[in-house]
């Protein structure tokens, strides 16, 4: 039930408390007006005073925040039994199977841990135990967790103020953004844009070779989200797979951000690039559980088979619990039930459409992109140039707030408005979004005047 009415108390000793008591290096949303969130339903979030904010922000409440058929779930479960992983029970091998059932075919072994960066910490040991190999190749803004060997592979973090570098056994390929990367569109027509931005990869490859090494693994989110939304030209990762298996090194597709149907057309967000991308492991997290703590690692059985040679047990205390695999069957059966795949599918057709007819009226929008309901708006300066626009995208949020939704921006520039919301997010509520976006950006940018 949470904290009871008469137990409250008030925003500002929340406030105090929060100062006092947790590090300061744990960040809020609107740090200078902070929102004391007390529940949440659906696609909303209620706040003290009971104003309803509408969520775009939440990844990780997939299905709907407090989906009553996961909270059941959970709640079952935990009256009867938790415990860890060592005991035979039929809610982790179901689970296991099931989950792996949605992915090709040698995809077939799962580990079930907490957390993404529990998964991408795990598929890191699982690739350099298999390859023989110490040396990530990683994209440029990327961000894969928060324990040191993701922080280590994860320019976002170490190439900011206050992060250590690069280190010696990472290397940092541009991340294949055709509109703001090193390699524009606009400057290569015609020209295979996921080809040219490979060749960069390639580049690396042979750096390594001339220091005699070879890559463990390349890892990529499917579609790069703290970037700023970006979609990678169709072929750029099938090059890359190529050329780093070729190399000695195995992929892993980070679906952390990005999975279990958030585009629409297919479970996965790798399998938008074409049916015979397959990468050696996929790594699980945030929507999992719809707000429970779980995430994964899925490889092949060679990979799980070299893991194991090694002797060394791995056991993780709450991985793979009765409780966390209840909870994440019962978010595999709502998407299934309520069609929130097809529901993407048309809601982020209607945001995208949406957008890029604001982009025709507004200078201030320089590109739309997105897959289902992982969309990206680039604001900018100047059409030509593709000079970030940091301030307005800064505006937006905070005009957004006021206006009782909740939105985010990221990207190198921080300029890029990032929508993520529940999978529930509504038809109606995407009028809500444009209509309130289209109302902003009047605000701040003088519509074209042929429209």
């Amino acid at each position: 039930m949470g904290v009871s009415d008469d137990q409250q108390i008030t925003k500002d000793r929340t406030t105090q408390l929060r100062k006092k008591h947790i590090g300061p290096s744990c960040k809020l949303f609107f740090k200078s007006d902070p929102l004391k969130i007390v529940r949440a339903k659906g696609q909303y979030m209620y706040d003290e005073k009971e104003v309803q904010y509408l969520d775009c922000i939440n990844n990780v409440c997939h299905v709907g925040h407090c989906h009553p058929d996961v909270v059941k779930a959970g709640q079952d479960q935990m009256a009867v039994l938790n415990t860890n992983s060592r005991f035979l029970h039929d809610n982790l091998v179901l689970y296991a199977e099931r989950l792996c059932k949605t992915f090709p075919d040698n995809l077939s072994v799962a580990y079930l841990v907490n957390s993404g960066s529990e998964a991408n910490d795990l598929a890191l040991r699982m690739a350099h135990q298999h390859t023989g190999n110490r040396d990530v190749i990683t994209l440029d803004h990327a961000y894969h967790g928060h324990v040191i060997s993701l922080i280590d592979i994860s320019p976002y973090k170490f190439d900011k103020p206050g992060g250590a570098g690069c280190p010696e056994y990472t290397s940092v390929a541009p991340v294949p953004d055709t509109y703001r990367g090193k390699h524009w569109d606009s400057a290569h027509p015609g020209e295979d844009m996921g080809l040219l931005y490979a060749k960069e990869v390639d580049h690396i490859i042979t750096k390594l070779e001339q220091k005699g090494r070879k890559p463990s693994v390349f890892i990529a989110e499917s579609l790069q989200s703290c970037g700023g939304q970006i979609i990678f030209p169709d072929n750029y990762l099938r090059e890359v797979y190529k050329s780093v298996r070729a190399a000695g090194g195995i992929v892993i597709a980070d679906e952390v951000q990005v999975g279990f149907g958030r585009v629409g057309t297919h479970m996965w967000a790798f399998q938008t690039y074409g049916e015979d991308l397959v990468p050696d492991i996929v790594t699980l997290g945030k929507p999992m559980g719809n707000g429970h703590p779980i995430a994964a690692v899925i490889t092949t059985p060679e990979i799980a088979a070299s893991f194991g040679a090694t002797g060394v047990e791995y056991f993780n205390t709450y991985g793979g619990n009765p409780v966390s695999c209840a909870v994440g069957n019962a978010v595999l059966d709502v998407i299934e039930k309520e069609k929130l795949r097809e529901h993407a599918v048309k809601v982020g057709n209607m945001l995208l459409a949406g957008a890029q007819k604001l982009a025709e009226k507004y200078e201030i929008v320089g590109d739309v992109r997105g897959r289902g309901m992982f969309v990206g708006i680039d604001l900018v300066k100047d059409r030509k140039t593709r000079e970030p626009h940091t301030a307005a995208a800064q505006h937006v949020l905070t005009r957004f707030k006021e206006e009782h939704i909740l939105l985010q921006s990221d990207g190198p520039h921080n300029n890029v408005l990032k929508f993520k919301s529940p999978l529930v997010f509504s038809e109606e509520n995407a009028q809500t979004f444009l209509a309130t976006l289209d109302k902003v950006f009047g605000e701040i940018s003088t519509p074209k005047l042929d429209n």
